[in-house]
């Protein structure tokens, strides 16, 4: 499709297909990926009249500067390029399942003697792939449980037929101790290994009846041929897994294997379920957390976050219990037979004991998305420790989380100026740093200094209602000459509650308004490392406003008043030099290429850079 072509010609040019739709911005990043049984109706259909949308398309159409489209040859197909895209592209206004690349798997490999174990990597190697799991420690558990049942081989080994003649590997201290049956030296056989790989499959999936039944059979045969060692090691599987198996509780009673999926949502989060049910038995739970568009549109929601759970998982039961019934059942019921390669239904109970099931895990993903709530609130409130010991040190009625450092520098009251530094529960809070030139002080009055520029700090914050606000706690560098200058800005400002300290370099003195003598606060207390840490952060700002202040008044005197020289072309020099040593060391010729000067006026700034290096 031409790039020349507009929103509005590409909306004209839309076909009457099945088909995934892309919405892009202004900078060309997606921010919308969709599917359509007829792509003309549905993207035209996001163009119409506002009234009745939902909230995230009013927020996302005025957005959208461009789209496109790939056909497909059914709506099944659209749904599961929709998926693979979604998932690769992560666009802004989709329900996306956080974290989702570093969610746990269990990973059988592509070998004649495949391995089992825990990866979080899923690529296409021909492995396969159970998960995704979300309780990383109840996994841990489930794998002690499967290697205790099972002799699986736990080396990394590439074992084939020809390593075995070959006699490359030997058998391990798991061979002796009957964890293993060393395929690695043929003394187990490639069939009855991989017999075993399939009933770890079958464990994982729930289906310990049936190994337990297999463990039966196997531990008789056993025994009737007097193999007893085998026989006790049967036993003993047999035993593991029937204790695991009675740790799942029955929680329905048609014996079905299902899912059960619910999701609870809170403004641009949420949470989503899935209850592993087999043959009547919860045989997991996992939680997502999920990144909404839109909390209101429930339906939504629940079907993007289906899709997205069953396109990384192979986990997929015959039944599906699901909390939202939608238009689009017999689409998405197809695409999930298609991928697990047989019929899958999708149920909306409505009575019974699906609904119980329903409602079981609709609590948990409430439960969860409380608990992700109340985390949230526990963030904003927490205080770090070193912030109540200040609080605690001082005796402050508030806590005080937000504090702003200030510090002068000037040499014998040239280029004089001031910093201010802002610290929140107790980190350096960048982007609300300030400078100040002093323009109201002439020569070195640290004093008179400190009155201007708290003064103007303050009357800015007054008169920006919208801005961060006022802090908890003003820290000065500086003894009670400074203090006092500050405090009395403030006082001026009407800002007399506010409270204010200052913090003595000599011997880490900190004194108050209104006392003579400095507080006493132990000299190891976190309040007064915290208060170092401002007052030092303050300092370095200063002083490193002031070299930058100093230098640029050098260089700037140094050359202005060369013949030729204008601000522009000063401009041009100093963004390609860095200082007068390199441009004394550079040939004219160099510098009028470089500078895009005349070669005459070159010349004059070489030789005065020189001549200012000989005076240094």
């Amino acid at each position: 499709m031409p790039e020349s072509l507009t929103l509005a010609d590409k909306l004209l040019r839309l076909p009457r297909s099945p088909g995934v739709y892309l919405f892009k911005d202004a900078q060309g990043v997606i921010i919308y990926i969709g599917k359509a049984k007829v792509l003309r109706n549905r993207v035209r259909s996001y163009f119409q009249s506002p009234v009745g949308k939902d909230f995230k398309t009013r927020r996302m159409v005025p957005k959208i500067a461009d789209l496109d489209w790939i056909v497909m040859g059914s709506e099944v197909e659209a749904l599961m390029a929709e998926q693979d895209l979604v998932r690769h592209h992560q666009p802004k206004y989709n329900l996306l399942l956080k974290d989702d690349k570093s969610y746990p798997y269990i990973k059988i490999t592509k070998e004649p003697y495949p391995q089992v174990l825990l990866t979080r990597n899923v690529v296409p190697d021909g492995g396969r792939y159970l998960g995704p799991y979300t309780d990383v420690k109840r996994l841990r558990e489930t794998l002690q449980v499967l290697h205790k049942i099972f002799p699986i081989r736990t080396c990394t080994y590439h074992i084939t037929r020809e390593t075995i003649r070959a006699k490359k590997h030997k058998v391990c201290l798991d061979y002796h101790i009957k964890r293993c049956l060393g395929p690695c030296e043929g003394l187990q056989s490639e069939t009855d290994y991989r017999t075993m790989v399939d009933q770890v499959v079958a464990f994982l999936q729930g289906r310990s009846g049936e190994i337990i039944a297999q463990l039966t059979v196997a531990m008789k045969q056993a025994a009737d041929e007097l193999r007893f060692e085998d026989a006790a090691r049967l036993r003993d599987q047999f035993q593991v897994t029937q204790h695991y198996a009675a740790r799942q509780p029955v929680l329905s009673h048609d014996a079905a294997d299902r899912d059960v999926l619910a999701i609870d949502v809170a403004s641009s989060y949420g949470v989503g379920v899935v209850l592993r049910v087999r043959k009547g038995k919860l045989i997991g739970k996992e939680s997502f957390n999920l990144t909404i568009g839109d909390p209101q549109e429930q339906v939504e929601n629940f079907y993007g976050f289906l899709k997205q759970y069953y396109n990384q998982t192979d986990f997929i039961p015959p039944e599906i219990l699901v909390q939202e019934p939608a238009a689009d059942f017999p689409e998405v019921g197809s695409w999930l037979s298609e991928k697990a390669e047989r019929k899958v239904r999708l149920r909306h109970p409505v009575r019974g004991e699906k609904v119980r099931l329903l409602g079981m895990a609709r609590r948990n993903a409430t439960l969860m998305l409380n608990e992700i709530k109340l985390k949230k609130v526990r963030r904003r409130e927490m205080v770090p420790s070193a912030v109540e010991r200040l609080q605690e040190d001082l005796g402050l009625e508030v806590s005080p989380r937000r504090i702003e450092g200030f510090d002068n520098s000037n040499i014998q009251g040239t280029h004089p100026v001031s910093s201010m530094v802002c610290f929140v529960d107790g980190k350096p809070k960048k982007r609300e740093y300030r400078k100040y030139h002093i323009k109201t002080v002439t020569g070195a009055d640290d004093f008179a200094s400190i009155y201007e520029v708290v003064s103007r700090r303050y009357r800015r914050v007054l008169d920006e209602p919208e801005g961060p606000g006022l802090p908890d706690l003003v820290l000065i560098d500086g003894g009670k000459g400074q203090l006092t200058m500050a405090k009395a800005a403030l006082n001026d400002l009407g800002l007399s509650y506010l409270p204010v300290i200052g913090l003595a370099k000599r011997l880490e003195e900190v004194y108050r308004p209104g006392h003579a003598e400095p507080f006493n606060i132990p000299k190891h207390s976190p309040g007064l490392s915290l208060l170092r840490r401002i007052r030092d952060e303050a300092h370095r700002f200063a002083i490193t406003f002031h070299r930058q202040q100093r230098t640029k008044a050098m260089t700037t005197s140094v050359l202005d008043d060369i013949p030729g020289i204008g601000p522009q072309r000063l401009k041009a020099i100093w963004k390609v030099f860095s200082s007068l040593e390199e441009l004394a060391n550079t040939e004219a010729t160099e510098i009028s290429e470089r500078a895009k000067l005349p070669v005459a006026v070159a010349e004059a700034v070489r030789e005065r850079a020189k001549s200012v290096g000989a005076k240094g």
